[in-house]
This record gives structure tokens, C-alpha cells and sequence, in this order.
């Protein structure tokens, strides 16, 4: 761990896709579908991590224009077929949420579509792990706005501040922490957005392993 001072958290919020499990085989299959309705290169998986952050309704207008809705319908067709198949905890992820449960409330604020998003969590038996999960369409603006974390952390019973954290894998998850006023939290080494001076985060942790030792430290001190 690096960053700030040992501090026990008043709730942890996740983000979910590289940060909790990896379903990016189905994000492609999404994307490389819509590209290829309209005879547009396919994007390779190096590509795919490098330039999927923002939720559909605010980054398919710049790629695809006024006709972005046709694409995000091909998008979802194709991902819906797949994203349980290939869906896969990262390592360690379920030991971790574990030990976090016992250390604060948790929750989840992703930009994949709300319904894929909960979908995910029951396929992998997370359901009871989480106390609100919100993904991109289910309020009226997306992450970086504040107000998904916020609503995560209302359903906490959690105010914003720095006791509270925000965990993700981006630099746009950084930003998002600091949009609602939490503790923005780097999980990984970021070496898909620029690295950890790219992500600035105010904490980092290697891996789940790692952020499961701190919050277990944290629990018994």
C-alpha cells in the first residue's frame, strides 16, 4: 500500500470491470460488433483497455455520431450473448470482499449498463456482498459525476468525505472519487491508463491480496 496514512473506511465503493472481474472479452465482442456494422476497423484487446472508460451514452456519439444508437444496439446484443460466459473474478477478488464486509459497507459504481452490471454480481454469487450497485443508465448522469457514488453511499448509510473510499482501476476512477469527495483508491498498476503517476491516486494497493491485508489490518487495529 502507498499513499495516505493507515485510515479505517467508512465504506468502500468498487468500481467493477478490471477492478473486481474481468469481462472484457465481452466488451469487445460488443464494440468490435457495432464497428463492424458499420464497416469500421476492429479494435484489438490492448486497444479496447486503452480507450473504454466513459459509459456508452457519452463516448458512442464521438465514435459513432447521430447514428450512436444503432450502434449501442448492435453493442448490447452482442454482449449480452457473451458477458456471462466469460465472465471471471479477478484474483483474489471474493477473498477480499470478505474481509471488506466485515470492515465497512460496500458497494459498487460502474459505467457498464446497470442491468449487465447487477447481472454480473448474481452470476458470480456477489449479490449479499453489496449493499447498492449502480451502473451507467440508472441515474440521470454517469461517473465522473459525483452522484452514482453519492446514491452508493446514501444506500450505505455513509456521508461523502475522506474516510470513504472510492477503488478503481483508471485515472477516470480517480477523478471520480474526487468529483464526490472520497478517497480515490488505485487498484492495480494502471499500465493499460498511463501508470500510477498518469492515475495520481491519493492510495494505491498491487492487487486484491494486498488491499485485503490492509483491510484486515485495519479491522483488528
Amino acid at each position: 500500500m502507498s499513499g495516505a496514512p493507515d485510515l479505517r473506511p467508512t465504506a468502500v465503493v468498487f468500481d467493477w470491470d478490471n477492478t473486481l472481474a474481468d469481462g472484457w472479452l465481452a466488451i469487445q465482442a460488443g464494440l468490435n460488433a457495432a464497428f463492424r456494422h458499420f464497416a469500421m476497423p476492429e479494435w484489438t484487446m490492448t486497444e479496447v483497455l486503452a480507450n473504454t472508460r466513459k459509459s456508452m451514452r457519452e463516448s458512442f456519439p464521438t465514435l459513432f455520431g447521430e447514428r450512436w444508437e444503432e450502434a449501442r444496439d448492435h453493442f448490447m446484443q452482442a454482449v449480452r450473448a457473451e458477458h456471462l460466459k466469460v465472465l471471471r473474478p479477478l484474483d483474489g477478488t471474493a477473498a477480499m470482499l470478505a474481509v471488506a464486509r466485515d470492515v465497512a459497507p460496500l458497494g459498487v459504481v460502474s459505467n457498464k449498463q446497470g442491468p449487465l452490471l447487477r447481472a454480473e454480481i448474481a452470476h458470480l454469487g456477489w449479490d449479499d456482498f453489496f449493499h447498492k450497485a449502480l451502473g451507467a443508465g440508472d441515474l440521470a448522469s454517469d461517473k465522473p459525476d459525483p452522484a452514482p457514488i453519492h446514491a452508493v453511499l446514501d444506500a450505505c448509510g455513509v456521508r461523502p468525505g475522506p474516510d470513504a473510499w472510492y477503488v478503481g482501476d483508471t485515472a477516470l476512477d480517480m477523478v471520480a472519487a474526487r468529483n464526490a469527495g472520497v478517497t480515490a483508491v488505485l487498484l492495480g498498476d494502471a499500465s493499460h491508463d498511463g501508470g500510477l503517476s498518469a492515475c495520481n491516486p491519493d492510495m494505491h494497493f498491487a492487487d486484491a491480496k494486498a488491499l485485503a491485508e490492509y483491510l484486515r489490518s485495519v479491522e483488528i487495529g
